[in-house]
């Protein structure tokens, strides 16, 4: 499975509603350490498989949904489980770093 692009439309769909755990990455396309994180998040999606969903939301295209959440730099990462945030962190960080903070929240 790989990362899902969520859009201020589908972002309660995708999101909210998830019946699996989701990790949504606010990046931008002129983010250098968005950029560095993204092939980690790609690896990630596809190590956990369906067990949870990796989403990235583009904030220069969709500002509702970083708005709504607070988002004030990039990357911001955010878990939700059953529809809740039940942590989030900011900035780039090895794989290992955001594989841990993932199964820590789990």
């Amino acid at each position: 499975m790989s990362t899902v692009a969520v859009t201020d439309a589908t972002f309660d769909a995708e999101v909210k509603n998830s019946d699996v755990p989701v990790v949504v990455d606010f990046w931008a396309e002129w983010c250098g350490p968005c950029k560095q994180i993204g092939p980690a998040l790609e690896e990630l999606a596809a190590e956990y498989g369906g067990k949870i969903k990796i989403a990235k939301v583009d904030v220069d295209s969709n500002p509702n949904a970083a708005a709504a959440m607070g988002v004030r730099g990039i990357p911001a990462l955010f878990l939700f489980k059953d529809g809740q945030v039940v942590s989030n962190r900011a900035g780039a960080a090895p794989k290992a770093a955001l594989q841990s903070w993932i199964d820590e929240a789990l």
